[in-house]
């Protein structure tokens, strides 16, 4: 009968089936594998079994002899021979009718059914054993074998198994290696070659008696990439000076030579400087203070103004700050410089200068009730217009019926209450940042000759502005040249002030010259407090302490001669308010330039930094941070702070 047939039979009644599954192996501990073997099928309507029949049969008996123990096997026969199993996969799976299209669900391709064991198809296929159920479990016909632990590759999970692992294993260590030269060797590439390189490329200058030069503070190492308060160009000869006043001897404690060119001062370009991006409101200024108006060329610092349209200004110009990078407390500073335009016109207000950190220049929140306070003392001085609570007393406060200060009153003053915001050390320390001006250029129009202002500016004022400006108080050394300012000061300051002759050679580059003041102050010993200017190696004017004592006049006390770290100013502006401009001979662009600037301090005495312990100034800082960065706070109370409490006027 043709296949294409065998599918109408009508099925036949159920016969007596055999099943068997034998091992490959006799030796129980040899690796096995289950064999399924076809049945042997008595057909009640076939007696005789084909010849292939009959070797199959004989091969399932010798099979069958050799079998393992019914302990491995007895389960499975029985649950096989009943119809327990099978029913729903697995090898003994069965179809009532045969589907040529259909393949096995373990196969890619269509499989041939079981039929195809018989070699007569003219024979009635045997009817198959219909299951007792038909939801058995995965592989509930197989039980364990003697083989299965080596076919059982998730050991990993398997409970049966212990793990032990041990990170000082032989290969924990190898793997550890592995990544640590991995990771050195990667170090190595990228940091290390560069940095090797460098050195090789880069050998370090050989200065004084061992790198980088001494001083008198010992040795000063010449660290690549690391910030030198000591320039380490600086010339051997130039690391000690003598003082022209006291005599003393000087060691240098920071020096920079601008030699580098290309430098540049925005915000975070350089450890020891920082141009603002302001107008300077507070003098009434035609320019605007630019970054990008100062830089280093030829061996000099280069601060260029130009006439063009920025900020709704008609020129730009630069102004460049140490604050709150270097201070220094006491000792000699030098500049050299050659000023912008020419001696013969005016307009031109160029200046070198200091101011105590506690104010930073520009930022008038910072700078209200702060300058140019210097001054200790709890009395009518720290009061606002140096006046008690009538507004008329004392009279030397009133000058031609105008106020003599327009000040608010010292914020930071002796007489700060207990608990209030102060930057110490206590509240009884009176802080402020008074000013000290190496030289504000300007010119005699008269003579039309250079001048340098030389002055130091304080709070609270003598009547009339007027400080003692006799010896010994005062000194001026050659009359010829220097002469006492007959500008002593003004509602916001007083100008302890002289003015002294320049050289006309020493301008729009032509040629260079030291400015320089020579300044001592001692808390415990404020008598010995001077300031002396010099320009060169020639002594101008001295001022000490006795200049600016006390006034019975407008009943204040001594003013110590500034004892704040000061920070350093360099700018070159132009304001009508210091000196009418020469519009018709100003030429643009103009340069002012800076050759260096050498730092010098007494041996034994050394006191450099913003915040020293005696006058901490960070804290404080950092307190109040929007005021020290924001120049549109214009005042204290618009950086959202009140002046503290002044038990003295105000009350506790």
């Amino acid at each position: 009968m043709s296949r294409s047939t065998r599918t109408s039979r009508i099925p036949v009644p159920p016969v007596n089936v055999q099943y068997t599954t034998v091992p490959t192996s006799t030796s129980p501990h040899s690796p096995r594998s289950r064999v399924y073997t076809p049945p042997v099928v008595t057909s009640p309507t076939r007696s005789t079994r084909s010849p292939t029949r009959e070797r199959r049969s004989s091969r399932s008996q010798s099979i069958r002899s050799r079998r393992p123990s019914d302990e491995y096997r007895g389960d499975t026969v029985q649950n096989v021979a009943t119809g327990r199993v099978g029913g729903g996969y697995g090898p003994y799976a069965h179809r009532d009718t045969y589907d040529p299209t259909s393949g096995n669900r373990f196969a890619a391709t269509a499989t041939v059914q079981s039929e195809d064991s018989f070699d007569d198809p003219d024979k009635p296929l045997p009817a198959p054993v219909h299951p007792v159920s038909t939801n058995t479990l995965h592989y509930q016909w197989d039980v364990k074998d003697l083989d299965d632990d080596l076919h059982n590759i998730d050991t990993l999970h398997d409970p049966r198994y212990k793990h032990h692992t041990s990170f000082f294993s032989a290969r924990g260590w190898m793997n550890i290696g592995a990544i640590v030269i991995i990771v050195v060797a990667l170090v190595g590439l990228f940091a290390g070659y560069p940095i090797v390189l460098f050195f090789i490329r880069h050998s370090p200058p050989q200065l004084g008696f061992n790198l980088g030069g001494i001083n008198g503070s010992g040795q000063v190492p010449v660290l690549p990439g690391l910030p030198q308060l000591i320039d380490p160009q600086t010339p051997k000869d130039a690391l000690t000076k003598t003082g022209l006043y006291d005599g003393n001897n000087y060691h240098i404690v920071f020096s920079d030579e601008f030699n580098e060119d290309g430098r540049t001062f925005f915000p975070g370009d350089d450890p020891f400087w920082e141009a603002v991006d302001l107008n300077y409101w507070p003098t009434g200024d035609l320019e605007w203070y630019s970054p990008e108006a100062i830089t280093t060329k030829g061996g000099h610092l280069v601060i260029e103004m130009v006439e063009m349209q920025n900020h709704d200004l008609n020129f730009r110009s630069g102004m460049l700050q140490s604050w709150n990078k270097f201070c220094f407390t006491t000792g000699i500073i030098e500049i050299k410089l050659s000023l912008p335009g020419s001696a013969d016109t005016p307009g031109f207000w160029p200046g070198a200068w200091m101011l105590g950190n506690i104010g930073r220049a520009g930022y008038g929140a910072t700078t209200e009730g702060t300058w140019p306070y210097s001054y200790d003392s709890c009395d009518v001085g720290t009061f606002p217009n140096q006046l008690n609570h009538d507004g008329k007393t004392p009279t030397g406060a009133i000058l031609d019926g105008q106020l003599l200060s327009s000040l608010p009153g010292q914020k930071l003053s002796a007489c700060t209450c207990p608990g209030s915001d102060h930057p110490g050390p206590s509240v009884s320390r009176g802080r402020g940042a008074p000013e000290i001006d190496l030289i504000e250029a300007q010119i005699d129009v008269v003579k039309r000759i250079g001048e340098a202002s030389q002055s130091y500016q304080t709070a609270p004022y003598n009547a009339n502005y007027q400080f003692v400006n006799t010896t010994p108080a005062a000194t001026i050394y050659n009359d010829n040249i220097t002469a006492f300012n007959s500008y002593k000061g003004g509602p916001f300051q007083q100008a302890v002030s002289a003015v002294s002759q320049t050289d006309s050679i020493n301008y729009g580059g032509q040629g260079f010259q030291t400015y320089g003041i020579e300044w001592w102050s001692d808390r415990n010993n404020r008598d010995d407090g001077y300031v002396s200017w010099f320009q060169g190696d020639t002594k101008m004017w001295t001022m000490t302490a006795a200049a600016v004592g006390p006034d019975s006049l407008t009943q204040i006390s001594q003013r110590p001669v500034s004892e704040e770290p000061m920070s350093i100013i360099l700018n070159f502006g132009m304001s009508p308010s210091f000196q009418e401009q020469d519009w018709k001979n100003l030429k643009f662009p103009s340069q002012m330039l800076i050759d260096y600037i050498r730092v010098y301090q007494r041996n034994g005495v050394t006191n450099v930094g913003c915040s020293p312990p005696d006058y901490p100034t960070s804290d404080y800082i950092n307190s109040h941070i929007n005021a020290y960065m924001d120049a549109n706070l214009t005042t204290w109370a618009s950086a959202g702070y009140t002046f503290p409490r002044n038990s003295k006027y105000d009350g506790c």
